[in-house]
């Protein structure tokens, strides 16, 4: 049988991660569903490559930044676990600036 703090500590991990409201949930739904709108439109626009490229990495990165704050709980998560995964997300985005000249120079190889 547990012990009285034992208890307590199970009530306030309870509370600390209480589910979220309807209205965040469709806040962040609908928000997610006006980027997601704005990518196809974007897709269908004659803009520079470049500037394509910037809007839609943008707001694919605004996009999983709201699912993992929201859906994933990581906004509801002490700061040292948001703090862990930074150079993860550092590492990653670094990479993209890496391999992203090389997709530029296939560009370019293309027969015309």
């Amino acid at each position: 049988m547990p012990h009285e703090g034992e208890v307590i500590n199970r009530m306030t991990a309870a509370a600390d991660h209480a589910p979220m409201s309807k209205q965040i949930t469709f806040t962040v739904w609908f928000c997610l569903l006006g980027m997601t709108a704005v990518e196809v439109f974007l897709a269908y626009e004659q803009l520079e490559l470049k500037v394509m490229l910037v809007l839609l990495m943008t707001l694919s990165i605004v996009k999983a930044s709201l699912i993992i704050a929201y859906f994933m709980h990581l906004r509801y998560e002490r700061q040292s676990l948001a703090w862990t995964l930074m150079p993860a997300l550092i590492f990653v985005v670094g990479m993209l600036f890496v391999v992203f000249p090389d997709s530029v120079r296939v560009l370019l190889m293309k027969p015309k």
